[in-house]
């Protein structure tokens, strides 16, 4: 046996020698640079919808479109207004016309029949049927409160979210059922959005984070946050960011949620806080949000309409209007790195974001002084490659 180190000095010593002749022979191979994912769709094209045009007013509380009646309907402290996409124009019905209540804060459509459903600031629920009014409230029927946030359809059911709890009414059976503290994992009782879809109901609470009801076991799941921390989230992918949720978006089998502390979505394994030192979210101050896929998520804030368009690598776009000079900009971000600032002329009609709803490749936005529609000529989703020679993306 040869003793220990016998060839180690000339091994070494040959070593030396060849790493000066031949510098980097020796070195572990580079790893190849990662391909760039490409950039999102960014709409350029847009048109502000406003009193000018013929709503009853500019502060917008609720949007959404109907592709059955190829329209969006619009709620705002004026009334309920119809816009039509072909002919573009706005028909509305105010308290003169049959309207029960002035303030509009939901709506929502049954696919099925074409009704259209209401939710009202203080007045209740209204059914907007054959051009006729059918007026629900506290005295009438089993609606838990007057203040009506948000609405949605689940099969026969409607769900309402009130200042006061829940109320689900069976339009088949006409049967209500009431959720408060005392039948529902609620520690306050304001609800301030709901959305069903695919088996699942979600409410966002404020204080009670958000809570998800299974439509065929009526069982009750909740989502607060773990760490118990009201001020700040103080472990980032822990949870919902905080216990005042203000919307619940499910796709995909994929929650999205927001708050006024941040955002967050929910794989049903992993949680992603989203914040807006760290990624496109223009601020942690989110009014309301809407999913239009697991990957693509728009949130209503403060300071502009911002877009996660590709979950996967945390891409997004942030639309920031001057409505004072006309102008607009889309700050394309992967986390926070901004990647490019593109010129999209007037965009959303006001900084200030309530609602937004998606029409196709189209999309509307809610905001303090109008509505915005930007057009999707061309849209994708999630993201293109650069080298595919994107329009939409060209910088400024």
């Amino acid at each position: 046996m040869n003793p220990p180190g016998l060839f180690s000095r000339p091994a070494s010593r040959f070593a030396r020698l060849l790493a000066l002749a031949a510098p980097g022979l020796l070195a572990a191979p580079a790893d190849p640079p990662a391909a760039d994912p490409g950039l999102p769709y960014v709409y350029t094209k847009w048109e502000q919808i406003t009193t000018q045009d013929g709503l009853p007013n500019d502060h917008i509380f609720a949007v959404r479109a109907d592709p059955r009646g190829d329209c969006v309907w619009i709620g705002s402290e004026g009334g309920l207004s119809r816009y039509d996409k072909q002919t573009k124009t706005i028909k509305n019905w105010t308290e003169q016309d049959g309207l029960p209540w002035r303030v509009i804060t939901g709506i929502e459509v049954n696919p099925r029949t074409g009704e259209v459903w209401l939710g009202l600031f203080g007045g209740g629920l209204a059914r907007f049927s054959a051009g006729r009014f059918d007026h629900f409230h506290q005295l009438n029927s089993g609606l838990v409160n007057d203040v009506v946030y948000a609405v949605a359809i689940e099969g026969d059911n409607v769900w309402c979210a009130t200042t006061a709890g829940a109320s689900r009414y069976n339009t088949k059976k006409d049967k209500w059922d009431i959720y408060t503290e005392q039948n529902a994992p609620m520690e306050e009782i304001w609800n301030y959005n709901v959305c069903a879809r695919d088996g699942q109901v979600h409410l966002a609470v404020w204080g009670s984070g958000i809570l998800e009801f299974d439509t065929a076991t009526e069982h009750w799941k909740i989502y607060t946050d773990p760490d118990g921390e009201m001020e700040i989230d103080l472990y980032r992918d822990d949870g919902v960011p905080h216990v005042i949720t203000t919307g619940a978006s499910y796709v995909d089998k994929i929650l999205w949620m927001s708050s006024y502390f941040g955002c967050a979505r929910y794989d049903g394994r992993h949680w992603r806080g989203y914040f807006d030192h760290e990624c496109g979210l223009p601020s942690n101050f989110n009014n309301n949000l809407k999913a239009r896929s697991g990957q693509e998520c728009w949130y209503c804030t403060d300071k502009g309409l911002g877009a996660c368009m590709d979950a996967e690598t945390c891409t997004w776009v942030t639309y920031i209007p001057d409505g004072k000079n006309h102008t607009g900009k889309a700050i394309i971000k992967r986390e926070n790195q901004v990647l490019k600032v593109v010129d999209t002329g007037y965009n959303v009609p006001q900084i200030f974001q309530i609602c937004v709803d998606f029409d196709g490749n189209d999309v509307w936005a809610g905001t303090s002084k109008g509505l915005g529609h930007g057009i999707g000529e061309g849209y994708y989703p999630r993201l293109r490659p650069a080298s595919a020679g994107v329009a939409q993306t060209t910088a400024k």
